[in-house]
This record gives C-alpha cells, sequence and structure tokens, in this order.
C-alpha cells in the first residue's frame, strides 16, 4: 500500500500542474472578451432579428432580404417571427439577450412600450437597430440607429398627389382611409402626413377611417363596411398595398369599377400593387422599399466595431402612376 502512494505522487503532481495550466488558458480566453454581452470576439457577428410577422407581401420581402443579407455577410441570423403581437417581440428580445448575441434588431409592432427591454439591452451592452418601424422612446440612446423610410413623407406624397388630381373640383371629394394596425409607426405617420397635404384643398374630406390591419383579409371587410355606410366614395387611402388589393374585391363585389368610381391610393409598390397599377385598378403608390437588408448588415457590422453611425438612415424611394408601373414591372425584385 506505501509503494502505490509513492508511485502515485508524481502522478499528482503533473495533474495538479495540468490543471493550473487549463485555469489560467480559461482566464486567458476570457480576456479576449468584448464585454458587450459576453460574446466571445472571434469576428464572427450574430444578430438576434424579431419581425413583425407576415401580414403582407412587403413583409414577406423585407423577411427575404434580410435572410438573404445576413448570409452574404456572413453573419449568423437568429429569426423569430411575432406574429403581430408585442409581447412575442418583447419576449424575443429578451431571449436574444440571455443568449448575449452581437446586435439586436426589430421592426416593432408598435411605436410604445418599450423602454423596459431597450434599456435590459442598454445594460447587457448590447446594440440595438430599429428596422422599418420606430419607437416612441423620449431616450434615443436605448438605440443606435433607425433604418427605414419616412413614413410621413409617403402620406404626404399620396396627398399632394390628389390634391393636383382634384384641384378643379367644385364640390366635395369623399375620401375613405384603410388604415395600418393600430399603433403602429406606419399607420400613425402615413396618416398624418396625407391629412397634412389635402388639407391644401378644402373640398377634400376623409368621411371614414378604420384600420385594416394591414392585411388584404381586412381590406376587404372594412372596404364592405364602408361602401355599404356611404353611398357616394369617390377616393379610397390605403396604407398599404395588400388592404387596397383587399379593397378591390369589395368595389367590385359592390357593381363599382376600381381606378375609375373610384380613385384607389396605396403605399409600398410590391408587385401585386404595381400590376393593379398597371392594370388601371389602382391610380397611385407611393413607394416604401422592404430591401433593408444590404444596409441592416452593414450597420450591424458597424455598431459591433464601435464606429458610429447616423442616428436615422433613411432608403431612397420614388412614386408611381399607371404609366411608370407599367415601366417598372419587368425588372420588379419584389
Amino acid at each position: 500500500m506505501r509503494k502505490m502512494r509513492t508511485q502515485s505522487a508524481p502522478w499528482r503532481a503533473a495533474a495538479v500542474l495540468a490543471s493550473v495550466l487549463l485555469v489560467g488558458g480559461v482566464a486567458a480566453c476570457g480576456n479576449s472578451d468584448t464585454g458587450d454581452g459576453g460574446s466571445k470576439d472571434d469576428g464572427k457577428i450574430t444578430m438576434g432579428f424579431s419581425q413583425v410577422g407576415a401580414e403582407s407581401g412587403w413583409r414577406t420581402a423585407n423577411t427575404i432580404s434580410i435572410k438573404e443579407a445576413a448570409t452574404a455577410a456572413g453573419i449568423e441570423l437568429k429569426f423569430d417571427d411575432a406574429q403581430q403581437k408585442q409581447e412575442n417581440q418583447i419576449k424575443a428580445i429578451r431571449n436574444y439577450i440571455q443568449q448575449k448575441v452581437d446586435v439586436i434588431a426589430f421592426s416593432p409592432v408598435v411605436e410604445s412600450g418599450w423602454d423596459t427591454v431597450l434599456k435590459e439591452a442598454k445594460d447587457a451592452k448590447i446594440p440595438v437597430i430599429l428596422t422599418d418601424r420606430s419607437v416612441d422612446s423620449a431616450d434615443k440612446t436605448l438605440y443606435k440607429t433607425f433604418l427605414g423610410s419616412d413614413f410621413v413623407k409617403e402620406g404626404r406624397l399620396a396627398g399632394e398627389w390628389l390634391v393636383e388630381q382634384k384641384k378643379t373640383a367644385s364640390g366635395p371629394v369623399n375620401i375613405v382611409e384603410l388604415q395600418g394596425s393600430t399603433g403602429a409607426a406606419p399607420a400613425n405617420d402615413r396618416k398624418k402626413g396625407f391629412a397634412e397635404a389635402i388639407a391644401a384643398n378644402p373640398n377634400l374630406k376623409v368621411i371614414a377611417s378604420q384600420t385594416g390591419d394591414f392585411t388584404r383579409a381586412g381590406g376587404k371587410q372594412v372596404m364592405e363596411q364602408f361602401l355599404k355606410a356611404n353611398p357616394k366614395i369617390d377616393v379610397l387611402f390605403a396604407h398599404n398595398d395588400d388592404m387596397g388589393l383587399g379593397a378591390i374585391e369589395a368595389i367590385t363585389a359592390a357593381g363599382k369599377v376600381p381606378g375609375k368610381d373610384i380613385t384607389i391610393i396605396t403605399v409600398d409598390a410590391v408587385k401585386d400593387g404595381m400590376q393593379a397599377l398597371a392594370d388601371g385598378k389602382f391610380n397611385f403608390i407611393a413607394e416604401c422599399s422592404p430591401l433593408l437588408g444590404p444596409q441592416l448588415m452593414d450597420l450591424a457590422k458597424k455598431v459591433k466595431a464601435g464606429e458610429e453611425v447616423p442616428a436615422r438612415i433613411e432608403t431612397e424611394e420614388t412614386t408611381f402612376t399607371s404609366e411608370q408601373a407599367k415601366e417598372a414591372l419587368p425588372n420588379r425584385k419584389y
């Protein structure tokens, strides 16, 4: 028994030395941590992205753009579909914080109610990028930047076109409005911009305004209600193409001709909407591009590297008439 102890002594010494070296090695690896939520600085960026949902053709194109751009940029993407619920997005963001991702990006379902979870991300030293939709937080340090469209401008462009078209109208022009999801930034802002623009002509009056939740089914249902309640409708302003496309079904079922009996103005310019415009069923579209993926990945790399980025980055967009839609359709990417 005594002999066995003597032989094990050198082995024990070697084991202790190996343990010390191992602990030292682990500590050395720990020193390379960036401090941004605990992720290891191995050059690989992990992004947690929470999407609003899949409520429209625009949103589908936006999701595809983000996924493809992440792959092209070599960024690991953790993707979550919130299914139009703010509580799902908050849960996803908290999961991303626990997973210690490098960057969090999301398109907020609504504008309000984000301060608490954004503060948690800030405390974890994980930068946040807002895409497509903004938040109404007074503390602008809770996120690094906003990437997306000027929704007020989109509504204003729609209204300005209508003012020009109806400048010779001698009597009331009755307008109905299909709003986006209640509380969402594009719904609030497009409504505001449109109202500001049509105020230039007192003959232009919004006689009914209701949410269609940015969906085709919602647009059809609400337009049916509008048509039953209002015998004379001259103009429809829909906050996105999908609601406008749903409204076309209701207008046709009511025995009216979309684009002629009722002037239709929408926002987005997705392929289905552009086809309706080319066919004369829509009359005007203000563009809102969903192809934000490449810009988002570029921003993710910059904020991860600690670079300064603008507080707001707007996408370049245009407007379309029927003839312009016919020209653009063959090369349309979404």
